[in-house]
């Protein structure tokens, strides 16, 4: 690759490093010149920019940035489409991140044009979390470096998801004569906690005398009423192998695996078996809500992963979970982890197709299939949820076309309005929690699911991206995704004025995302665009 100051006279077909204010607004890094670019850089008094020519064995930083994030991502891992060379990985559900950890530290020793970071193996993650992301560091990384990159992570996967699998877990609690009843109602509460936060539910819970015969008896009920694990919490902490919760677990005709764990607090906790069944001695310290040893046990057994002994013995290396003077309540603060955006759609397909002679154009053969088919297939392909298709013109034949697909509806009875109207009947159809709205059209078939899904990933509202058009051959298109923060305006729009004239006042809030397409740019709503479409030439 090639960088460095270039003559705008000379920069057609470079790739901008920083940003260069024209006369008619920003040209963002990352845009690749052209000449209509240059000549309002030109018009601006700028002699020259800033710039990256990629060599022939080079590969730009999308595609390597997304072929490393497919290579890498294995189940329960869901890869974003790129953008500005970085390409996220989330989890499809709630679960364990399982990281190859030394595969990761060989794939950044490779060049420093690429770099994978990822969670700290096993970390708990909600669904949407981020799990890892592919960054490339220029504009390209060499054809060599992505190579071996992806022979890195050929074979096992390198980064994926041990989802949460839903188990029922039994309670065994054993009591003193001078155990008081909160004390059993608040081990129960904590113990229930802890398993919703890892999927699970609480089923049959027996209270116990402390003694090795009450204690076997319950394991072995609880573990023959297909309860899986088996949490033992004692009423005096398991100090050796033959203290009661052990011995209890082996004349249940169960085995301990392992007595005790290198990270505190959780020191005294025990991991056994009774069968298949995994019995767990659960330490005190887990009637508090802060994390401990036992949570990196009782994760991995919810989420369906083998423990053995020596994977507590490894737990030592961040192990120490105690508050010292030093790092006061770390974890009474926990950053806001980073989450996909909850991205819903609208699909605009009230209006009277004017042009058609009286015919509705969204009903069309588009490929086998009606146009608005095809527009709302690709909008649910692409990821965005819950799609909302507002209808109006010939309401019921647009429904019965939209007849199977997960979509629901909403009719704007005043659809001969405008298109104004009909946005806001789909905003007001929008979930509490969506934090942005792609804005689709019916007319516009060509859109592929892989368009909508870059402007997805290119939406970061705290990285002033909160509005992101497609862009093709300088020209922007649709569908458009909205942030939250916009609604208001949306809703603020009147007649048969669209949302497109909002954007000019964003300034740098919008995004222009490159599409390889012109399919973006094209609508059918003339009786010769749709006879070509119907034929498969696409003016």
């Amino acid at each position: 690759m090639q960088f460095g100051e270039i003559p705008v006279g000379e920069a057609q077909g470079a790739i901008l490093a920083h940003s260069v204010k024209h006369a008619g607004g920003v040209f963002k890094k990352g845009r690749v010149l052209n000449s209509a670019d240059l000549a309002l850089i030109a018009a601006a008094g700028v002699s020259a920019v800033f710039a990256a020519r990629l060599d022939l064995d080079d590969v730009p930083e999308d595609e390597a940035a997304y072929e490393v994030a497919r290579a890498i991502a294995g189940p329960g891992a869901v890869v974003q489409e790129p953008f500005t060379g970085r390409a996220n990985l989330h989890a499809a559900a709630a679960g364990l991140a399982v990281i190859d950890a030394e595969r990761v530290q060989a794939l950044n020793r490779l060049h420093e044009s690429l770099t994978l970071a990822t969670v700290a193996p096993f970390d708990s993650l909600d669904a949407r979390q981020m799990v890892a992301t592919v960054k490339v560091i220029p504009f390209a990384v060499p054809r060599a470096v992505l190579n071996q990159a992806l022979a890195i992570a050929r074979g096992e996967p390198l980064v994926q998801v041990a989802a949460f699998e839903g188990k029922r877990a039994g309670l065994v609690i054993t009591r003193l004569a001078q155990t008081k009843a909160a004390l059993i109602a608040k081990t129960e509460e904590a113990v229930r906690a802890r398993l919703g936060g890892t999927g699970g539910t609480l089923g049959e819970i027996k209270v116990v005398a402390h003694s090795i015969a009450a204690v076997a008896d319950a394991v072995r009920a609880l573990a023959g009423a297909g309860h899986d694990p088996v949490l033992v919490f004692g009423a005096s902490a398991i100090v050796d192998r033959g203290d009661v919760i052990p011995a209890g677990l082996v004349a249940a005709g169960g085995a301990v695996e392992h007595l005790g764990m290198p990270v505190d607090p959780g020191n005294l906790s025990m991991l056994g078996r009774l069968g298949a069944t995994a019995v767990i001695g659960v330490p005190s310290c887990a009637r508090s809500p802060k994390l401990n040893g036992f949570d990196w046990i009782l994760q991995r057994v919810m989420a369906g992963l083998k423990v053995s002994r020596l994977d507590i013995m490894d737990m030592g290396a961040g192990g120490l979970l105690k508050e010292i003077p030093t790092r006061p309540s770390p974890r009474e603060t926990q950053p806001q982890v980073q989450k996909s955006p909850r991205i819903a759609a609208i699909l605009l397909a009230a209006g009277l197709s004017s042009r058609m002679g009286g015919a509705n154009k969204l009903l069309a053969d588009a490929g086998g299939m009606a146009m608005v088919r095809r527009s709302a297939a690709a909008v649910l392909a692409s990821g965005a949820s819950p799609l909302i298709v507002v209808t109006g013109h010939q309401a019921d034949a647009v429904r019965a076309a939209l007849g199977g697909l997960a979509v629901s509806f909403a009719h704007n009875p005043n659809f001969a309005s405008g298109l104004a109207s009909s946005l806001k009947t789909g905003l007001a159809g929008l979930p509490a929690e969506a934090d942005g709205v792609i804005v689709a059209l019916g007319d516009m078939p060509l859109v592929e699911p892989r368009h909508i899904a870059k402007l997805i990933a290119a939406f970061h509202p705290a990285e002033h991206r909160s509005a992101c058009v497609p862009v093709s051959g300088g020209q922007r298109g649709n569908p458009v995704l909205w942030g939250r923060q916009h609604f208001a305006a949306l809703r603020g729009l009147e007649g048969d004025r669209g949302a497109r004239g909002l954007l000019e006042g964003l300034g740098d809030d919008v995004a222009e995302v490159a599409i390889a397409s012109d399919a973006v740019l094209k609508d059918f709503d003339t009786k010769e665009s749709l006879a070509e479409l119907g034929r498969g030439n696409h003016p």
